[in-house]
């Protein structure tokens, strides 16, 4: 069992912008320290913003067009020479596997998660 994180405040929460994203490119990534792509997400706004994400157990073209969940406002950070944007949230399956969390139906872009 993994124990619980300490207790946070609904602000603490709503500070984070979580939102729906689509997945638009993938590209790999070889210079990644871990097996990881460039991903560019369409959240809504008026760019696309780019994670550096470990998901290669997908194939990258399973990956184009689907709809996942991103935290877009933690910062940038430099990945291997790469400006990553974005987080997009995964859990890992019985096996050590990152699985992409995403909605169980349509959802428009950019919508928030609350």
């Amino acid at each position: 069992m993994v124990p619980l994180k300490p207790q946070a405040s609904y602000d603490d929460f709503a500070r984070l912008d979580i939102r729906i994203g689509r997945v638009v490119e993938v590209q790999p990534f070889p210079r990644a320290r871990n097996p990881s792509y460039k991903v560019g997400v369409d959240v809504g706004t008026d760019r696309i913003m780019w994670s550096s994400a470990q998901i290669t157990n997908y194939e990258s073209a399973a990956l184009l067009g689907s709809l996942v969940v991103c935290v877009c406002n933690l910062g940038s950070k430099n990945i291997a020479g790469f400006t990553s944007e974005l987080l997009i949230l995964g859990a890992k399956d019985a096996d050590g596997r990152v699985i992409v969390l995403g909605p169980r139906g349509e959802v428009a872009v950019g919508e928030p998660i609350f």
